[in-house]
């Protein structure tokens, strides 16, 4: 028996027993952070709130949604117009899977511009790449739930691409119908599949928390901190910081759930599905239209059919992400002191919008050509860029400590004949 600094005769005698509340003093109380995060740290706990709700609210739909062909488009009606509030709640899990895409994306791209995926924090990284994946497999089945024309059609059009994989192509689609058309055995399949993934994600979400807490948070400057000189902890610093970006966060998500709940959807979803009536646009979500695009850019290849082609590069421009950590070979972590590769940067978010743009209008004209060079600029990016250009770059001096470049202004160039920067090869060595 030990004793336990908590006053609470309850607490107390919980945590001489199992030290729950000891750890997350230690974890979500103590636990050091860089003093110089900004807001674009804010985004992972929002996430997590954004998953919590997510859960929440899809548990409370589950009570009253019907999982069958005839049933599943007056169930939605029942659940907007007779369940007390159902509205409300429909309303806020539609529009929580977007804000939810909304900041992990945020959350991805502020990683790529601090270089969080670098050493040691691959495995972080990796981590986050798996919890993108599972998000888009419920978020697409989420999508087929409601059984509307939209819902019906991407359904039969996203699983008949596995048919070109050769050999076991038509044997992977045949198994996610659960039989030789999209109908009640599909939707019965991903409705299961749909309430299952949240749980997955948020398991894999513990493991991405655990891993940051042994490496630590990364940093805009992208160097190594020293405790206790350059943390402070978490409570009250971060939890004050971070309701500030959950008030602004929450006043847009009420916005759109309140004045306009349908912003995000497709009129063609509030048509009952149809199997013999093919909708004019086959258009799926905003947070899946950059991979739609790269899906219907890619054209024949030598032997290789453009369905093929499409698939595998749909499935590589997520794929390549977990070989980031490897792929960038600079000597610096941080954007901000990279003066060429900032600009890539925006260059690269920009290809991603317009990558966006190109996925929610036909593959014609203007647009396919659009969106193979937006197809090609992603690619070469991540596969030929920053490899060259992290042995290229001129870089700027890292600073000594985080606490350097408030109190001196930053650092300016390099010296002649250090590309990297003395700072950059400490930095390499320290990591």
């Amino acid at each position: 028996m030990f004793d336990t600094k908590f006053k609470n005769p309850v607490v107390k005698w919980i945590d001489e027993r199992l030290p729950v509340f000891t750890y997350m003093d230690h974890e979500y109380n103590q636990f050091p952070m860089p003093k110089n995060l900004n807001y674009l740290w804010n985004f992972g706990a929002l996430a997590s709130i954004a998953l919590v709700v997510m859960i929440v609210t899809g548990i409370m739909l589950a009570m009253f949604y019907t999982p069958h062909v005839d049933y599943a488009f007056d169930s939605i009606e029942r659940i907007m117009r007779d369940v007390n509030y159902g509205w409300l709640i429909r309303y806020i899990h539609m529009n929580g899977g977007a804000m939810f895409f909304l900041a992990v994306y945020i959350h991805m791209f502020r990683g790529l511009y601090y270089g969080s995926y670098r050493k040691p924090r691959e495995l972080l990284w990796m981590f986050g790449v798996v919890i993108l994946l599972l998000m888009m497999g419920t978020a697409f089945m989420g999508y087929v739930l409601p059984w509307g024309q939209m819902s019906f059609w991407a359904a039969t059009v996203i699983t008949n691409l596995f048919s070109a994989i050769p050999l076991i192509g038509d044997w992977i689609v045949t198994w996610l119908w659960g039989g030789f058309a999209v109908d009640n055995p599909t939707l019965n399949k991903f409705y299961s599949l749909h309430y299952l993934f949240p749980f997955l994600i948020f398991a894999v979400v513990a493991l991405h928390v655990v891993a940051l807490h042994i490496t630590g948070s990364n940093n805009p400057d992208g160097i190594e901190v020293e405790a206790p000189r350059d943390t402070v902890p978490f409570h009250p610093y971060f939890t004050a910081k971070d309701s500030v970006g959950l008030g602004v966060f929450l006043l847009v998500f009420a916005w759109f759930v309140f004045y306009m709940p349908n912003y995000m959807g497709h009129p063609d979803n509030y048509i009952q599905a149809n199997p013999l009536q093919t909708p004019p646009h086959i258009v799926p979500e905003w947070y899946f239209l950059p991979f739609y695009a790269i899906l219907r850019a890619v054209p024949d290849i030598l032997f290789v059919s453009a369905k093929l082609a499409g698939v595998i590069a749909m499935f590589a421009s997520v794929g390549v992400l977990f070989l980031l950590p490897w792929l960038d070979t600079s000597p610096v972590r941080s954007a901000k002191y990279r003066p060429i590769y900032k600009w890539l940067f925006w260059v690269f978010v920009a290809d991603t919008i317009l990558l966006g743009f190109c996925g929610a209008n036909p593959p014609e004209g203007a647009w396919l050509i659009l969106g193979r060079t937006a197809t090609a600029y992603y690619f070469i990016h991540f596969l030929i860029l920053m490899p060259v250009l992290g042995k290229l770059e001129r870089t700027l001096p890292l600073p000594a400590s985080i606490s350097e470049p408030v109190l001196t202004g930053g650092g300016g160039s390099a010296p002649p004949g250090d590309p990297g920067g003395a700072s950059a090869a400490k930095m390499e060595k320290s990591s």
